[in-house]
C-alpha cells in the first residue's frame, strides 16, 4: 500500500519563494477551498508533476514555473511503501530530477527516462493513467473511465489488476518470435545448402568410379595448353626484352649528353655575365668624361680607344653567344628523343613483368592440376578421400535437421506463450473472474447513491445498463449529474479491487469541483454518507466552490488565497 504523507512545493504555477507544505495524511476528510485562481488545483498539479513529470491539468512544463520569480521551480512528494520512506524531489530552472529512499538518493547513472520508468514501474507500480483513475477524480482534465475508448479501458484495468505485465510479455514474446523466425529460415537455408553438397558429392564419387581416367587425360590436356601458354609467354618475353636493349643502345649517350647540357647552359650563364660587364663599361666611357674616382679628366683618345675595344668584345660575346643557343637547342632535342624512349624502356619493362606474373600463375595452376591427377591415379586413396567427405556432410545434415527440428518446437512454445499471453488468453480468464465481482461493486455504489439501474461490463468493457423497466441505455444517455454517479461508482470499484489485489492501493483520494459539477445536492448529501461510511479510513480531499454550504461537514479545512498575486494558505 503506498501511503502518501507530504506535498509541498514553491515557484509552482502562482506560488511564490515560499514551501506551501500539506499534509495529505493528517485528516480523513479535508475541505479545499479558496476563490478561483487561488491556487486550489495547483495541489493536484504539482502532486501529479512530482510524480510523472506531467501536470493534472494540460499544462506545458515551462508554463509550471512562476511567471515572476522565472526559477527555483521545486516539488516534493513524500510517501511510504512497506518500511520504506520515499521522497521525489522534481524541479525546473534548474531541472531536478531526484529519488530518495530512506534518506539515501538513488544512483542516477541511468538517462531521466530510465529513472521515471523506474519509479512508475517499480517502486510507485502505477502511472499517470491509473493513478489520476484511483486517485484522482476532477473536472479540469480528468477523462472518466466511460469516456475512455475500449483499448484504454482495458489498460486500466490490466493495471489495477496486477496483470499489465501480461501485455509487456507479449511484447517480448513477440520480439521473440520474429527472431525465432529468422533462426528457422536460416536454419532451412542451411539444410539445404548441406543436403546440396550431400548430392554433389555422391555424384562426384559416383563420377570418380567411372570416369577417373578421363578426368586424368581431361587435365593432362589442361596442363600442355598450360604450357602452350608459357612458352608463347616466354616468347613474348624474349622478344620485348630484345626490343628493350636496342633500346637501351639508342641512349647509350644519356650520361654523357645529360653532362654536356649542364656545360652549355654553365657557359652560357659565364657569357651572359662577361657580356653584362663589358656592356656596362661601354656605358660608362661612352656617358662619362671625368674620372667619378680621381676627378681628372678621361683623356679623349685612350675613351676612343676603350669604347672600341668594348663594343669588339660584345659582339665577339654575342656571336659565341649565338652559336652557344643553337648548341644548347640541339641538345635539348636529343634529350627529349633520350626521355621518349625511356617512358618506352619502362612501357617494356612494364609488359614483361605482367608476362612473368602469368608464366607463375599458369605455374601454381599446373602444379593444382599434376597433384589432382595424382590423387586421381590412385583410386582408392581419392574414392577413400571422397567418402570420409561425404560421412561428414551427412553428419552435418544430421546435425542441420536436429537443429531445424529444435528451432521449429522451440516456435511452437513460443507461440502458445504468446498466445497465452495475447488479450483473449490468460488476461481475459482473469478479467472474467473479476468482472461479476466489479459489477456487483458498481452496482452497490450506485445503489448507495440512490441510482438504481444494472449497470454491467462485459469482457471488452462496453457497458449494458438496464433500468427498472428493462429499458436498455449507454453511458451516454443519461445526463451529466447521472454520469457523475456512475464515475464515481466507478471510481471507488477501482480503489476497492485495488485493495484486493494490493497493487494500486493507495490512503489518498482527492475530487476536484466534483461538487460544484451536476451533483445535486440530494447526491451530494448521499456522496457526503458514502465518504463518511466506507472512507473512513483514507486521506480524501475535496476541492470546492461550495465552501460555505460543505464546511460543516469537514473536520479539516484547507484555504488557499492570493496574497501580492502569489498562492498562501490563509
Amino acid at each position: 500500500m503506498i501511503v502518501f504523507k507530504k506535498v509541498r512545493y514553491k515557484n509552482f504555477l502562482s506560488t511564490g519563494q515560499q514551501f506551501i507544505d500539506i499534509q495529505l495524511d493528517r485528516s480523513s476528510k479535508t475541505l479545499v477551498v479558496g476563490e478561483n485562481g487561488a491556487g486550489k488545483s495547483t495541489m493536484l498539479d504539482a502532486l501529479c508533476f512530482g510524480l510523472f513529470q506531467r501536470a493534472f491539468r494540460n499544462i506545458k512544463k515551462d508554463q509550471m514555473v512562476n511567471s515572476i520569480n522565472e526559477k527555483d521551480c521545486v516539488v516534493e512528494v513524500e510517501f511510504v511503501i512497506g518500511q520504506n520512506e520515499y521522497k521525489i524531489v522534481r524541479g525546473i530552472r534548474p531541472n531536478i530530477f531526484e529519488i530518495w529512499c530512506n534518506n539515501i538518493m538513488l544512483n542516477q547513472d541511468a538517462a531521466v527516462r530510465d529513472y521515471q520508468k523506474h519509479l512508475e514501474q517499480t517502486i510507485l507500480k502505477l502511472n499517470f493513467r491509473s493513478f489520476t483513475q484511483v486517485v484522482i477524480l476532477g473536472n479540469a482534465s480528468f477523462v472518466p473511465f466511460m469516456q475512455l475508448r475500449p483499448e484504454y479501458r482495458r489498460q486500466v484495468v490490466e493495471e489495477i489488476l496486477d496483470i499489465e505485465i501480461f501485455s509487456k510479455m507479449n511484447f517480448i514474446l513477440k520480439d521473440k518470435v520474429k527472431n525465432q523466425d529468422e533462426l528457422i529460415k536460416q536454419s532451412d537455408f542451411n539444410y539445404q545448402l548441406i543436403e546440396s553438397k550431400v548430392d554433389s558429392q555422391k555424384k562426384h564419387i559416383e563420377d570418380m568410379s567411372g570416369n577417373n581416367q578421363q578426368l586424368i587425360d581431361k587435365k593432362q590436356i589442361e596442363i600442355q595448353q598450360a604450357q602452350t601458354d608459357i612458352d608463347n609467354y616466354q616468347l613474348d618475353i624474349d622478344r620485348v626484352s630484345a626490343e628493350k636493349t636496342a633500346l637501351q643502345n639508342e641512349i647509350i649517350d644519356e650520361t654523357k649528353i645529360n653532362n654536356k647540357y649542364k656545360q652549355l647552359h654553365n657557359m652560357e650563364a659565364k657569357l651572359e655575365n662577361t657580356c653584362s660587364k663589358h656592356k656596362k663599361d661601354l656605358k660608362f666611357f661612352e656617358t662619362h668624361n671625368d674620372c667619378p674616382t680621381c676627378q681628372q679628366s678621361i683623356d679623349e683618345a685612350f675613351k676612343s680607344t676603350m669604347i672600341d675595344k668594348k663594343k669588339n668584345k660584345v659582339i665577339e660575346i654575342d656571336s659565341a653567344m649565338s652559336q652557344l643557343v643553337k648548341e644548347i637547342t640541339t641538345t635539348e632535342t636529343r634529350l627529349s628523343k633520350i626521355n621518349e624512349t625511356m617512358i618506352v624502356i619502362r612501357e617494356k619493362e612494364l609488359l614483361i613483368n605482367r608476362y612473368e606474373t602469368s608464366i607463375s600463375e599458369i605455374n601454381k595452376y599446373m602444379t593444382i592440376k599434376e597433384n589432382e591427377i595424382g590423387e586421381l591415379s590412385d583410386d582408392k586413396f581419392t574414392t577413400g578421400v571422397a567418402t570420409g567427405q561425404l560421412t561428414q556432410l551427412q553428419e552435418q545434415l544430421t546435425e542441420a535437421d536436429t537443429v531445424k527440428v529444435k528451432y521449429k518446437e522451440e516456435k511452437n512454445y513460443l507461440d502458445t506463450a504468446r498466445y497465452l499471453m495475447q488479450d483473449t488468453g490468460i488476461k481475459t480468464k482473469i478479467i472474467k473472474q473479476y468482472l461479476p465481482i466489479m459489477n456487483q461493486l458498481i452496482n452497490k455504489n450506485l445503489a448507495d447513491m440512490d441510482f438504481f439501474v444494472n449497470f454491467t461490463l462485459d469482457d471488452g468493457f462496453k457497458e449494458t445498463i438496464k433500468s427498472r423497466h428493462r429499458d436498455v441505455f449507454n453511458y451516454h444517455s443519461f445526463s451529466e449529474g447521472e454520469k457523475l454517479r456512475i464515475d464515481l461508482s466507478i471510481l471507488f470499484t477501482w480503489r476497492e479491487i485495488a485493495k484486493m489485489k494490493n497493487s494500486m492501493n493507495t490512503n489518498l483520494l482527492i475530487l476536484d469541483e466534483v461538487f460544484d459539477s451536476s451533483l445535486d445536492a440530494s447526491g451530494t448529501d448521499e456522496f457526503m454518507r458514502i465518504l463518511t461510511n466506507k472512507l473512513a479510513k483514507e486521506n480524501v480531499f475535496v476541492i470546492s466552490h461550495k465552501g460555505d454550504t460543505l464546511i460543516d461537514k469537514f473536520p479539516s479545512i484547507l484555504k488557499f488565497e492570493k496574497y501580492k498575486n502569489f498562492t498562501r494558505m490563509a
